[in-house]
């Protein structure tokens, strides 16, 4: 029989860094900026030791500092991560199995064997064997139920979930607890009196429709009843975007120094851009206002290209979209590749 697995490795980032500091495993760690809880950065990942502390990802390290005073903090590292990805994967690709993959810490793998258990088994192994790092897989018959299999595989364990535990397992939970849904879509769902999966699996297609569009509506219904895609591809995965920003340890309130800073940001992107080998075709501002508001703007450049002055043009016209009388504590440029160009790649 042919079976999805998801494979997540457990708390990634932050056990890559516990792998290269191993005194400092059973401690809170908290990987994150510069590893200064006193400037302004966020936490990319968190030990499970800090995460006892309410610590979570995306959080200011400052706040980090105050529920979890005694961790240790860490700068971030991605040319490592990378590297501890690239391993993993290629462990994996070892055995009978299409990979794809997500991620730096998580992949599909495709695979036909009456033992899907013991496949996983040997997935874990094979990844413990070559990095020492953790990780927990979910067994499913589509992608949608192997990747909520691996949350109640983890950390470190196995878990299958298919058509045939579905509702005994699904049934009673919120909406968001399936994949694709967050709180904003959660929320509308809750107005229309849909709470669980099982209300969503039995929702009206044309109130959905109504409300989410023709076209996610019906696949909002078809999560409900655990249906996504089965086909696992080998394909590389493709970036869709490159993006680059600062958070500031003092508050920006000069126009002229927040578009300084974006032609700044912009030149790393080009960089990054021409370093990717493919033209981008649209161009985000990303502006955090005092104390936490975050805004996005972005525009469609006239023709995909990679010339740093053309996404520089672009990012400053992004910019002005912004009314610019609050102070600034973060700026971010992102370039988003043609979509043609993903299409052809996978």
């Amino acid at each position: 029989m042919k079976w999805v697995l998801h494979v997540d490795l457990d708390q990634f980032i932050a056990a890559v860094e516990i792998a290269r500091h191993p005194e400092l495993r059973g401690k809170p760690v908290v990987v994150g900026g510069n590893g200064d809880p006193t400037e302004r950065a966020v936490v990319a990942t968190a030990s499970y030791e800090a995460r006892e502390f309410g610590v979570q990802s995306g959080m200011p390290l400052r706040i980090a500092a105050k529920r979890c005073p005694d961790a240790v903090f860490l700068p971030s590292d991605p040319d490592a991560y990378l590297e501890v990805s690239a391993r993993v994967m290629a462990a994996v690709r070892e055995l009978p199995v299409v990979v794809e993959v997500l991620g730096w810490d998580e992949a599909f793998v495709g695979a036909e064997t009456a033992e899907p258990e013991a496949l996983a088994a040997a997935i874990k192994e094979a990844v413990a064997r070559e990095t020492g790092l953790s990780c927990a897989v979910g067994i499913g018959d589509n992608k949608l139920r192997a990747k909520l299999a691996t949350g109640f595989g983890k950390p470190g364990g196995i878990y299958r979930l298919t058509q045939e535990n579905w509702w005994e397992v699904m049934a009673a939970r919120p909406t968001d607890a399936l994949w694709g849904i967050g709180g904003k879509t959660a929320k509308k769902l809750a107005e229309l009196g849909i709470t669980t999966v099982l209300d969503l699996a039995g929702a009206d297609p044309a109130e959905l429709a109504a409300r989410f569009g023709p076209k996610t509506g019906p696949w909002l219904r078809l999560l409900g009843g655990g249906i996504s895609d089965a086909e696992v591809s080998a394909t590389p995965w493709v970036a869709r975007s490159r993006s680059r920003e600062t958070t500031f340890q003092r508050d920006l309130t000069d126009p002229a120094e927040m578009a300084a800073e974006v032609t700044a940001l912009a030149e790393r992107v080009a960089q990054d851009v021409l370093d990717e080998g493919r033209p981008a075709a649209r161009v985000a501002v990303k502006v955090r206002f005092v104390p936490f508001l975050t805004h996005t703007h972005s525009i469609t450049l006239p023709e995909p290209t990679s010339d740093a002055g053309e996404l520089d043009r672009a990012a400053q016209e992004v910019l002005g979209m912004f009314e610019l009388t609050r102070a600034v504590r973060l700026l971010g440029v992102r370039a988003e590749f043609a979509r043609e160009d993903q299409d052809a790649s996978g």
